[in-house]
């Protein structure tokens, strides 16, 4: 049985989409942790709607408006973006707020090690994405109408105040090595060098690669997460999959090399900062540890929505089981950062 009020929202696509047609169909798609994502079939094609959950959450977390905002600007640009179509904040739509979009063909991969490809196939698919972050990093952000789309001040700053504020507000029980991290993070922030747009989750499966075996993004999705930040946040999140163990998500821990073709960070580090005429960053602990710590902070609010009732992805339980090796992790490369 469907959750959505597909007479409601054909109305509302008829007077927001030109030429939408009348709503034939509706799918939910894998992924979208925290924001339900469907497809929603018409005469005349297929979209794609992100609503918030219903239900009781988090005050910070499920700002589809700044979603929007971000790929609507971002869009004419030329960035790898599917194309905005319009934002509803009227709950009395669907029961919650949503904003539309293009139906972007093409792949999700969701194991970083791409089974599927060839050793040539994987390094051209890796330096697509390198070089679509550091597109996007080198985009100006005041030029495209998003000068106030985050806070001014050191961005990591900020972060760690807002997850150990997002982990106060959804913790479930008692866990010393966070403890560590909330006391040892926030004395040791490093300084923050430029200020681009931060995607925030910027992983292979939250891009959509171009049909076939085309090394292309053709679109960057999941925006969230993002803000105005320091650079250096996506980045080394995007380089945690050096360091994470290959289980069939975005991890290539030891999987680097000329036979799997997989480039090894060194390299993806390089060809970033090339791109982006920077020096690289040298403390790659610290900023490990941080977005770990960061990522247990999300899945804490998984673990949350479980208890409360809203959590929407079907997967949702077993992220939740990565919690205490998240912390486990983020406490081990802290200790390395000087902890």
């Amino acid at each position: 049985m469907s959750d959505l009020d597909t007479a409601r929202l054909g109305a509302w696509l008829a007077a927001h989409v030109p030429g939408a047609g009348a709503v034939t169909g509706e799918q939910r798609l894998e992924g979208g942790q925290s924001n339900p994502t469907y497809r929603i079939d018409t005469d005349n094609g297929s979209y794609v709607l992100r609503r918030k959950p219903v239900g009781t959450l988090l005050p910070s977390a499920h700002q589809v408006d700044r979603e929007y905002r971000v790929i609507a600007a971002l869009y004419p640009t030329g960035f790898p973006v599917p194309r905005p179509y319009g934002l509803c904040m009227d709950d009395a739509v669907i029961g919650s707020a949503f904003y539309v979009m293009a139906m972007v063909e093409g792949r999700t991969i969701w194991d970083g090690t791409m089974p599927d490809l060839t050793p040539d196939q994987r390094r051209a698919h890796y330096e697509a994405m390198i070089d679509t972050l550091a597109d996007l990093h080198n985009t100006d952000h005041v030029a495209i109408g998003l000068e106030d789309y985050g806070r001014p001040g050191n961005y990591f700053e900020r972060q760690v105040a807002r997850w150990t504020k997002q982990y106060r507000g959804a913790e479930t029980e008692p866990m010393p090595a966070m403890e560590k991290l909330i006391d040892f993070l926030p004395r040791t922030v490093p300084a923050q060098e430029r200020t681009s747009i931060v995607h925030g989750d910027y992983r292979v499966d939250n891009l959509r690669f171009a049909p076939g075996t085309q090394p292309r993004v053709a679109a960057v999705l999941d925006w969230e997460l993002s803000t105005l930040g320091d650079p250096v946040a996506d980045l080394t999140y995007f380089l945690m999959s050096w360091v994470t163990e290959p289980e069939g998500r975005s991890g290539v821990l030891g999987r680097t090399g000329a036979a799997t073709g997989i480039p090894e960070m060194t390299e993806m580090l390089a060809r970033y900062c090339a791109r982006t005429g920077r020096s690289a960053p040298i403390a790659l602990d610290w900023y490990f540890a941080f977005n770990l710590f960061r990522l247990a902070g999300i899945v804490q609010g998984i673990k949350k929505r479980i208890v409360t009732g809203t959590a929407a992805n079907p997967r949702a339980h077993e992220t939740a089981a990565r919690m205490g090796g998240l912390v486990d992790a983020a406490w081990h490369f802290a200790q390395r950062a000087g902890a």
